[in-house]
């Protein structure tokens, strides 16, 4: 907790002083970090790896009913994203990911990239390989660091308040000991149950609308009285909630 307070604070001096010497476009971000460091500015048109790292970290601000691609083109969905990251921490709404925009993703990752205020270990409580379910181990887990971020964004949008995971990632074997569905999203790792706590089940369905889960299930839809489920793939039903 003292190492994510420093990071944050470090952060934070950095991008106000980027802003007293006023950061140019080109200019590189001041802070290195250990999970990745952009060593550019990223903007409409740009393409690469490092685009790609910046779309999994703003992945949960694609807008209403909406799913940003992973494919490390910045184009005009990517942009609209960006601009709603930097609304929803208070920074200059360009579009143009720099060194004020970078500063505070590295306050919101640890080193193994996952954001904050959620873990691989979270998200994973069935094994610790991520094998066993219907894509490769590897593919399972980064699924699960794009939905993080999805909550993260989740998170921030309901006040910084806590969000229980209760079920993420899950093999055949863990699936089918809770009795999930046999095409059940948790097997691809980009599925998450969630419980409540500060916020009711409802509220998380509601709001998880505008953070690129396009599967949401919830109070009203059998088996979901007791939590609400979101993945990367599916449709909307949560009857209690009006959805």
């Amino acid at each position: 907790m003292f190492r994510r307070a420093s990071k944050m604070l470090a952060a934070l001096v950095l991008t106000a002083a980027a802003t007293l010497v006023g950061a140019t476009v080109g200019a590189s971000p001041a802070y290195a970090d250990g999970c990745y460091t952009w060593g550019r500015t990223l903007q409409q048109g740009a393409s690469g790896e490092d685009v790609r790292q910046l779309q999994i970290r703003v992945a949960g601000y694609p807008g209403y009913n909406a799913q940003l691609a992973i494919d490390g083109v910045f184009g005009p969905a990517t942009r609209s994203a960006v601009i709603r990251f930097q609304q929803a921490y208070g920074l200059a709404a360009d579009g143009v990911a720099g060194p004020n925009t970078f500063n505070r993703i590295y306050a919101l990752q640890d080193n193994d990239c996952t954001p904050v205020n959620f873990s691989y270990a979270e998200l994973n409580k069935c094994n610790s390989t991520w094998s066993g379910g219907a894509v490769s181990a590897a593919t399972a887990r980064a699924n699960a660091l794009v939905s993080m971020w999805k909550l993260q964004a989740l998170r921030r949008a309901l006040g910084d308040q806590p969000i229980r995971v209760t079920s993420g990632f899950r093999s055949y074997s863990c699936n089918s000991a809770v009795g999930g569905a046999s095409n059940s999203r948790h097997l691809y790792g980009d599925a998450v149950d969630l419980g409540a706590g500060p916020h009711t089940l409802c509220r998380l369905a509601q709001q998880a609308r505008y953070h690129g889960f396009r599967q949401i299930l919830g109070p009203g839809y059998p088996g979901h009285n007791d939590h609400t489920h979101v993945a990367a793939v599916g449709g909307w039903s949560a009857p209690s909630c009006g959805m």
